[in-house]
């Protein structure tokens, strides 16, 4: 635990535009069993449907700016991870972060990408230009409000950021911008332990999170492919089956998931098989369906995965939802706070309908799966709607296939647009498959080799003689061990 918490300081100070300290956190952690960790933050309690329509002068929630904002769990998290799991205190584990904070570290050429396309998103916020706005690949990149915050939080703990001075300063400007979170609603957050979902794929347990997580979704994708038989060989047949089983889940996943508290059916019937027979019945196997078209979430994330000789495993992601959230940098402390609140609906009828304290449908989704009780693979990724996505592609060719862990990463990808079931895939695909899939109706386009769009998955594969960990070069990523 100690290792993934310290990866993800360092990830919220290198990579501000995917993760950090004013955003969501979930885990899944194996030490004498699984657990599950849900760190989102609930919306304001001054939030409903006709505030913020009042507010924002639209039907739907602003993309940024202080409205979308809702209460970021990650600090809390973190505390609560090595509360429960750590061997060493936050302010060691926050050393190194903290110095790249204060001292800088040299911003490389993606970084640096991710700056500029940002800057056309956040120009309207002078907090976030002072910082970010200048500057350039191969230049140190300082963030003395952010190695502020560590400090704080080194030395008083979450209370700082719920009940504190930080907290103050996140209320006090978000109040200046016109937003509604208050400190009743930061000094109310609490995390939860979830019990984790799961299902049996092929002699594998697949767990992932419940909602308000979209962790079902991967769940009924993989139980519908395991109705509908043996996979087919890598071709088109397969990937028609796969995005097919997709759709299907991704249209339950907006038609039911949101905070479970107000869902209309139970989750665990979302990711039952009697569930996924009869969703399977509607699979086609020469035509691509067309269901009511969703709602498109892309985000931005940072995922991480780590494991130790004692055998804990951890299944970690952290995110500000998208790029550096809601572009609002609370002045003095450097915090870049998320726009999760954008996944809410204003329409009363939607099931992710905003409301005082709900928690909204999330996408980040940590995995984990075990053979006969033990882990067998830690895995994740980030990409909003793509997450879910990659966890079935991934099982596909690591389980049905026996793949190397890397090369099941490395393989070519699609991501489907919920906006339109369009199917963008990676020109990497023999133009057999591109092809047959077309034939069958699916909209494709195709993108360069590794892109982003895909997702950044990592993962570790447990076995007696040890770990063997994978890294997506579509990321900036490494596969480290010591």
């Amino acid at each position: 635990m100690d290792a993934a918490i310290a990866v993800n300081l360092v990830l919220g100070v290198a990579t501000p535009y995917l993760c950090g300290y004013g955003g969501d956190l979930f885990a899944l952690v194996w030490k004498d069993g699984l657990h599950g960790y849900n760190g989102s933050g609930r919306a304001p309690k001054a939030a409903t449907p006709e505030r913020l329509r009042d507010l924002a002068h639209s039907d739907r929630v602003p993309q940024f700016g202080p409205l979308t904002v809702t209460v970021p769990g990650a600090v809390e998290g973190w505390f609560a991870l090595l509360d429960r799991f750590g061997t060493r205190s936050f302010g060691d584990l926050a050393e190194p972060a903290l110095g790249y904070a204060r001292d800088g570290f040299t911003l490389s050429e993606a970084g640096a990408a991710s700056l500029r396309r940002a800057a056309g998103r956040y120009a309207w916020s002078p907090e976030w230009m002072a910082v970010y706005g200048i500057a350039e690949a191969g230049q140190a990149l300082l963030q003395p409000g952010l190695a502020r915050t560590i400090e704080v939080l080194a030395a008083e703990g979450p209370d700082a950021y719920y009940r504190g001075s930080i907290g103050r300063a996140i209320v006090d400007h978000l109040r200046s911008r016109g937003g509604i979170l208050e400190a009743e609603d930061l000094d109310r957050h609490r995390g939860e332990w979830a019990t984790p979902l799961s299902t049996a794929y092929r002699g594998v347990e697949v767990f992932e999170l419940p909602p308000n997580t979209q962790g079902v979704t991967a769940l009924e994708a993989l139980n519908i492919v395991e109705a509908l038989g043996s996979l087919p060989p890598d071709g088109p047949d397969r990937h028609h089956l796969l995005i097919e089983a997709m759709k299907l889940a991704l249209a339950d996943r907006d038609a039911y998931v949101t905070d479970p508290s107000t869902m209309r059916i139970e989750p665990e019937l979302l990711a039952s098989a009697g569930w996924a027979k009869e969703r399977a019945h509607r699979f086609d196997r020469s035509s691509a369906s067309d269901p009511l078209p969703g709602r498109p979430s892309r985000g931005g994330t940072a995922y991480m995965c780590a494991a130790d000789a004692e055998g804990m495993c951890v299944s970690l992601i952290q995110s500000n939802w998208e790029g550096f959230g809601s572009g609002v940098t609370v002045p003095g402390w450097g915090i870049n706070l998320h726009n999760r609140g954008q996944y809410f609906s204003l329409d009363p009828s939607h099931p992710n309908v905003i409301g005082p304290g709900k928690r909204t449908l999330h996408t980040l989704i940590p995995a984990m799966a075990t053979r006969e009780g033990r882990p067998w693979l830690v895995w994740g990724t980030m990409g909003g709607d793509g997450q879910a996505q990659t966890h079935l592609q991934l099982l596909a060719r690591i389980v049905d296939d026996g793949e190397d862990v890397q090369r099941a990463i490395d393989a070519p990808r699609w991501v489907i647009d919920t906006s339109d079931w369009s199917v963008t895939a990676e020109e990497r695909f023999e133009a057999g498959v591109i092809g047959g899939l077309r034939h069958r109706g699916h909209r494709v386009r195709t993108t360069a080799p590794y892109d982003s769009v895909m997702g950044h998955a990592h993962a570790i594969l447990v076995s007696e003689g040890g770990y063997a960990c994978a890294t997506d070069p579509r990321a900036e990523g490494a596969a480290l061990g010591g």
